[in-house]
């Protein structure tokens, strides 16, 4: 027997971008919805946090792009490479059909804030924190809600739809038994963080460098720093100690070496292991999943955020009517499948490019190498060539825009 039972018309497990973006969709179109999400805030490190061109168009055509800009972020109209002496623009922005024409680099948190403080505005959105998604609830052989731990006991959401956002890990969609076909990744990433001072450059860069990549990201007073390393590369590289680990970080940022000693113990550094997988079937009935749940993606490029709201969009667009008039059917969450499934694995396709013909030859590359790998060789002599990954980073290959209707607000006291 549950502690607590609510009835609510969709049911999203996980309050990442894409569960957030689609409750704050659904409820601004008039649907009731619940949002689970099983942390007491939205504080998390190293997750993505790269705005891209078309998630900030979405929040313009909302009216909020301004507002949402108004948050701490910094803007990367290029994205850059270094190689040796060579220093490569990869990605041109500025040429974008779009209000803005760069990056936005804003901690995740801010943005899911955002994301929640408007969608309080609409009365059918509930936030229930601190609820993890424990079980899918059954009938029939149909999803009919979910199961949920609080601190207070066992919640039950009953809903006509369930929605799986929760992730790469999604409990929702282990519990729905659904066939994950892998596809696999040659590397992992150590994330950490040093201080950023006067004077440093503003912009993001890569840097490739005898068998290392390297990743700087400013985040204001501090970098954001990501070392690449071949997959189960971790343990070996501890086993070196932390001192070859920061003076591989000295050589490869020469300007930030006397930060080095910033990292104390392998505690401040972080390791994410990459993961590039997609759902065959993105859903059941009474059951979609959306985001990472339905399709984990490389960190290349950094789409990982904007594919999951561009989703969320998608499955708004189709789903607040059947949702209203209380009829989704299997054939509707088809179409959201439909139409998400082959973005997905363009993008997913292009990742796993990169990873097998620039990242694995790069990370084999012997350690006097200095020459620049073939694709940034031909982004340095054409440049008209970087309006092609700007184009697919920025925008991506099928850019939903909102489609749904406004309901009603309340009041801004709420």
């Amino acid at each position: 027997m549950a502690d607590e039972t609510l009835t609510t018309q969709c049911c999203i497990a996980g309050g990442g971008p894409a569960g957030m973006m689609l409750g704050l969709l659904l409820a601004r179109a008039g649907v009731d919805v619940t949002v689970l999400e099983k942390h007491a805030d939205f504080l998390r490190d190293f997750r993505g946090d790269t705005l891209h061109p078309s998630t900030l168009e979405l929040m313009h055509e909302l009216g909020w792009m301004e507002e949402l800009l108004a948050l701490p972020h910094q803007k990367a109209p290029t994205l850059r490479f270094q190689s040796g002496s060579h220093d490569v623009v990869i990605g041109d922005f500025t040429h974008l059909p779009t209000h803005a024409r760069y990056i936005a680099f804003m901690p995740q948190w801010d943005l899911l804030d955002f994301l929640a403080r408007k969608a309080s505005a609409y009365p059918g959105f509930h936030l229930r924190r601190c609820a993890e998604v424990t079980d899918v609830l059954r009938d029939q052989g149909q999803a009919v809600g979910l199961r949920a731990r609080t601190p207070d006991g066992t919640l039950e959401v009953r809903a006509s739809l369930v929605v799986a956002a929760d992730g790469r890990t999604s409990t929702v969609r282990q519990r729905s038994g659904l066939e994950v076909e892998e596809l696999g990744a040659p590397m992992d990433v150590l994330w950490f963080r040093v201080t950023r001072k006067p004077g440093d450059p503003e912009e993001p860069m890569g840097r490739f460098e005898g068998g290392q990549i390297f990743i700087l990201i400013n985040r204001g007073d501090q970098w954001q720093c990501g070392r690449v390393i071949a997959k189960g590369a971790f343990e070996p590289l501890r086993q070196r100690g932390l001192a070859s680990f920061r003076d591989d970080f000295a050589r490869l940022a020469p300007f930030l070496a006397d930060r080095a000693a910033e990292l104390s113990t392998w505690d401040d550094v972080k390791l994410l292991t990459v993961r590039v997988d997609r759902l065959r079937t993105w859903y059941q009935p009474g059951l979609l999943c959306i985001g990472d749940a339905a399709h984990a993606m490389s960190p290349v490029a950094g789409v990982g955020i904007n594919l999951a709201v561009q989703d969320a969009v998608a499955a708004a667009n189709l789903l607040a009517a059947p949702l209203l008039e209380g009829r989704v059917t299997p054939d509707h969450l088809r179409q959201v499948q439909q139409r998400r499934e082959w973005p997905t694995r363009f993008t997913q396709r292009a990742q796993v490019l990169i990873q097998d013909r620039v990242l694995r030859p790069a990370l084999r590359a012997p350690s006097n190498r200095t020459g620049l790998p073939l694709p940034l060789w031909l982004m340095r002599h054409v440049p008209a060539l970087r309006r092609i990954p700007a184009r697919l980073i920025g925008l991506g290959v099928r850019p939903e825009h909102v489609r749904t209707s406004a309901a009603p607000a309340m009041p801004a006291s709420r």
